[in-house]
């Protein structure tokens, strides 16, 4: 899936206010972008992802089902 078609599944699916769904089309863009990117930059904006999903912290401790849905 590339990062038209993720961009429009999460807006099917109100994604957009997910900041962990944001993260994985972030993730994805730079994909496409890697090969047209310097290590150097391809490196600082995939650790300026990692920050911001660490930077979610644990706010869904105790509402996993209702955020994530059911574990297989």
């Amino acid at each position: 899936m590339d990062s038209k078609d993720l961009a429009r599944y999460l807006e099917a699916i109100d994604g957009i206010s997910k900041p962990w769904l944001l993260a994985q089309l972030r993730l994805q863009k730079l994909a496409e972008r890697r090969l047209s990117l310097a290590p150097e930059q391809y490196e600082a904006e995939l650790a300026d992802i990692h920050q911001d999903v660490m930077n979610l912290g644990e706010w869904w401790k105790g509402i996993e089902e209702g955020e994530f849905g059911r574990s297989p």
